[in-house]
């Protein structure tokens, strides 16, 4: 395991010291690009220091500074995603006992015992409901953040979590299994509403210059929730036939805690200028969040910027963003990242870590410890992701994701089939594991989620978190009825489907996607419609104030550009 840990830590080390060391060079040579000019300019204004270090040091510096803002990225995890990866995996280590309630409940209820069928019925139901309330959920998400806020709704959305924790308490006492597929489901509404508003909320309280590493954080507070639930589950902690219902009540906790901070934070400064239209609100948020005494007004002209686009342009709905030619291939980008994310084989590579890390030794009563392990790499994987994007960008890590769990897979399914007849095969199997969920958590886990906030403008992203959330919810719930019976006819060849969708994806992004690092929503969407389409006009030329600022701003920067350049001849 640790092997394959450290070959791509080696990897990604050298990629960044590669990276600063050829920055170096071109500084001494007096070739930097436009880029790096503007990047080392802008940290020159808003830093004492006129070191220039590079984009993640930077990105990291600024972060650090703005204590508020990592406050928030705390305080929305804690009752957002981070109750979607708990219930994932918090059903694990009860199932036996809750099984054993319906069983009871219904012989005491209709003096009648269930067959195993019945009982496998009702049992499924309690896992699927939660898809159902998250799918419920993100058909209206999208609406509910356009009306009310983002910071309203989060509020809100913390009473969903603890009305479900109080049935989860009481089923037990009640002798009531219903009261537990009642909680499931209000846990799923609440985690619906979580995957969207929380992901708004941070990227839009973000910088562009911090938007890749704040969007991740989304993704880290997931498997910090899948963690948890692996965690608590132990028998040494809440995994008992005595106190399992305060294991599926946790989530009250959190939601409890994020319903007494979340007051402390601002609302979100890009709602505030482009839907409540309040300047002045927005620029006491901005101060707030991102550190007063500091030069702002670049990331003010670019919402400027993108209200002068959309002034007068109503906030579009999920039928509009799917028939507007102009947004095809931003809409297919997210629909292909997130279906492929339900359809990469996480789950199947987490259901076969049992079975391997058993053939490679490991006594059955430790598996769950090993369990735990895998848990943990993907955290510290999407933490590395954190530190990385902003350097490496949001395209590399995910071509290096697809590509890598393309490898992976490929190479798991043969040290699969050949671990009967070599005894060392199994402990490659076991490296391949931990290897696949590295290149899933630094790539397409991390960047798909906040991927719909960067590359949709304002009037459209309501309805791009509605498409992605839907296909998550979906996805979600035909993998958790369809699996099982993959698994069953094709066993660990089940990999080879997953290894297709990953390369595809792979390919999609290679070949159609742009870099989104440091760009505005309009930048992006022209910059697709350059990547595509030679002869439409793209959103600057449709909308003549735009254009007319961006191509201020762009005839400044060339000015600022050519006369360092010419200071330093």
């Amino acid at each position: 395991m640790s092997d394959g840990l450290n070959l791509d830590l080696r990897s990604y080390t050298y990629t960044c010291w590669l990276d600063i060391w050829t920055c170096v060079l071109l500084e001494q040579r007096n070739a930097l690009s436009l880029i790096e000019q503007e990047e080392r300019e802008h940290y020159r204004k808003t830093h004492t220091s006129q070191v220039w270090l590079p984009p993640n040091m930077c990105a990291l510096g600024l972060l650090l500074q703005s204590p508020l803002l990592i406050a928030a990225i705390f305080i929305t995890g804690i009752g957002g995603t981070f109750q979607y990866g708990l219930q994932i995996s918090v059903l694990t280590s009860p199932s036996t006992f809750i099984k054993e309630l319906v069983n009871r409940t219904c012989a005491e209820r209709y003096g009648l015992p269930l067959e195993p069928w019945q009982l496998s019925l009702i049992w499924s139901f309690i896992v699927s409901i939660f898809c159902i309330g998250g799918l419920l959920a993100s058909l209206c998400a999208g609406r509910l953040v356009n009306a009310y806020g983002r910071k309203r709704c989060l509020l809100l959305n913390n009473l969903v979590a603890i009305s479900g924790a109080l049935l989860m308490l009481l089923s037990k006492t009640a002798g009531s299994f219903e009261m537990i597929m009642a909680g499931r489901f209000l846990y799923g509404f609440n985690a619906g509403i979580s995957l969207t508003t929380h992901t708004m909320y941070l990227l839009e309280c973000s910088p562009k210059s911090l938007r890749g590493m704040v969007g991740v954080t989304v993704t880290t507070f997931v498997s910090i929730g899948k963690f948890t639930g692996q965690l608590l589950g132990l028998s040494e902690l809440l995994g008992t036939e005595d106190r399992w219902p305060w294991l599926l009540g946790f989530s009250g906790f959190t939601g409890l805690l994020q319903l007494l901070t979340l007051p402390l934070l601002p609302e979100s400064p890009r709602y505030l200028l482009l839907v409540k239209g309040d300047r002045q609100a927005c620029d006491n948020a901005i101060q707030r969040l991102w550190g007063r005494g500091q030069d702002h007004s670049s990331e003010v002209d670019d919402m400027l910027a993108e209200g002068a686009a959309l002034k007068g342009v109503r906030l579009r709905g999920v039928k509009d963003l799917l028939t507007e030619p102009s947004l095809r291939w931003p809409l297919l980008t997210i629909i292909a990242t997130s279906a492929t994310l339900q359809l990469c084989g996480i789950n199947a590579v987490y259901l076969y870590s049992y079975d391997v890390f058993s053939a490679a030794g490991i006594p059955s009563n430790q598996l769950r410890y090993a369990a735990l392990g895998t848990g943990l790499c993907e955290i510290v994987t999407s933490i590395i992701c954190v530190l990385l994007i902003e350097s490496t960008g949001r395209r590399v890590l995910l071509l290096r994701g697809f590509f890598g769990m393309t490898v992976a897979l490929g190479l798991l399914t043969l040290t699969l089939y050949l671990q009967t007849l070599l005894s060392w095969m199994p402990y490659c199997s076991m490296v391949l594991v931990f290897i696949f969920i590295f290149f899933f958590s630094s790539g397409p886990a991390g960047i798909t989620a906040p991927l719909p906030g960067e590359i949709f403008t304002h009037s459209y992203k309501g309805a791009a978190f509605t498409v992605v959330t839907t296909i998550n919810w979906t996805g979600l719930f035909l993998i958790g009825m369809l699996f099982p019976l993959i698994v069953e006819h094709l066993h660990y060849f089940c990999f080879l489907i997953f290894l297709v969708f990953c390369c595809g994806t792979g390919l999609f992004v290679w070949f159609h996607v742009p870099e989104t690092k440091n760009r505005t929503a309009l930048e992006i969407t022209a910059e697709f419609q350059r990547m595509h389409s030679k002869n439409k006009p793209t959103v600057e030329d449709k909308d003549p104030p735009t254009a007319e600022i961006r191509n201020r701003n762009k005839h400044l920067k060339l000015n600022k550009a050519e006369l360092s350049m010419s200071t330093k001849l």
